[in-house]
């Protein structure tokens, strides 16, 4: 992807709160198959944001359209952050907007909880996330969450 490219994806590439607006469009994103086992369903991820508010879910949105699903949060005394939850429609997997999606959610997750670490969990088998997260500058902590995921942490420079 040449810069001219990126320049412009990151420039339409933006998240909005979930609403009446596009929560349907959210709730029927579509991965590819098989990687249904490595997230929850938008339902579930909307279900746990009402039960914890820490959790904020957006809709990303590239243009006009809805392509995926994002939900970060940030907990505790020590302000653990976390981007817990990404998806990205299979329709538009594989054309760079995973990556400049996470680039964007990283300075908005450290600007708006004014933090310098911000942590990811992915399942072991899920190999595409392990080589985009580390690409990123992602790093594997050697610990695994409650869930058996691993985690990741990122520090803002």
């Amino acid at each position: 992807m040449n810069r001219d490219t990126i320049n412009s994806k990151l420039r339409d590439v933006y998240f909005k709160d979930i609403d009446k607006s596009n929560e349907y469009l959210v709730k029927n994103l579509c991965l590819k198959p098989g990687q249904e086992k490595f997230i929850e369903t938008v339902e579930e991820c909307l279900e746990e944001a009402q039960t914890y508010s820490e959790w904020h879910p957006v809709a990303i949105y590239y243009g006009e359209n809805v392509i995926g699903f994002a939900m970060y949060g940030s907990f505790g005394e020590q302000r653990d952050t976390w981007i817990d939850r990404i998806m990205i429609d299979q329709k538009y997997q594989g054309k760079g907007l995973g990556k400049i999606t996470m680039l964007k959610l990283i300075d908005i997750v450290a600007e708006r909880y004014g933090v310098k670490i911000i942590y990811l969990s992915i399942i072991e088998e899920n190999e595409i996330a392990y080589r985009l997260y580390k690409s990123i500058g992602f790093e594997y902590i050697n610990e695994k969450d409650q869930n058996g995921e691993l985690i990741f942490k990122y520090t803002v420079l």
